[in-house]
């Protein structure tokens, strides 16, 4: 017995129909009665491209679950989007860089060490460095110079407070000037005072 509703409400009320039928279903009327119409024809949509989401360079493992592509970015500058981690013994390394290009490369180095900041001086810090405050027990940054077909280098070495020995260096592309570098060495060094070596 009919309650006074038409036959197309009572159906669109039914629970047992998804919305994605009734959208079908509409689709299907509206071509069904396109010989009466007089609007325009539909117009094809092209599928959406699918969306890459980006890797976090700490899904490597090892050295790299220190870093972040968008920490790294924050202090230096540089966009990197592939991470690769290598694990030998007491050392851990993480190398990143950008997928488009072998350099710039950002490596980070950690080794468990049971030295102390007068060995670290004397066997460590190398000559003409300069030191950094604020960064575990010692710490210091200097330039390196190119080599091969790469440009020169920046680097951050430090004495966490754990008993980690830990390395940051930068390897710019060639042609990089010397005072682009030394400015990098400021920024590794802000860097390095945002990882936690503890969470090796």
């Amino acid at each position: 017995m009919s309650d006074g509703h038409p036959a197309g409400d009572a159906a669109d009320d039914s629970g047992g129909l998804h919305v994605h039928a009734r959208t079908w279903l509409a689709a299907s009327a509206v071509l069904l009665t396109t010989g009466c119409a007089t609007g325009p024809a539909p117009v094809a949509v092209p599928a959406a491209e699918p969306v890459v989401a980006p890797v976090a360079a700490a899904s490597s493992g090892g050295a790299c679950r220190l870093l972040d592509f968008a920490v790294i970015a924050k202090h230096t500058g540089g966009t990197f989007d592939v991470a690769a981690a290598v694990d030998k013994g007491d050392t851990h390394t993480c190398v990143v860089r950008a997928e488009a290009a072998l350099l710039p490369e950002l490596t980070l180095t950690v080794t468990d060490t049971s030295i102390d900041t007068s060995t670290f001086t004397l066997d460590v810090l190398p000559k003409g460095a300069k030191k950094i405050t604020k960064l575990g027990k010692i710490a210091y940054r200097r330039t390196v110079p190119k080599s091969g077909r790469a440009g020169p280098g920046a680097e951050v070495g430090w004495l966490a407070t754990e008993g980690r020995l830990a390395t940051l260096r930068w390897t710019c592309p060639p042609g990089t000037g010397a005072t682009e570098a030394e400015k990098l060495t400021g920024k590794l060094a802000e860097l390095a005072k945002v990882l936690d070596t503890r969470k090796l």
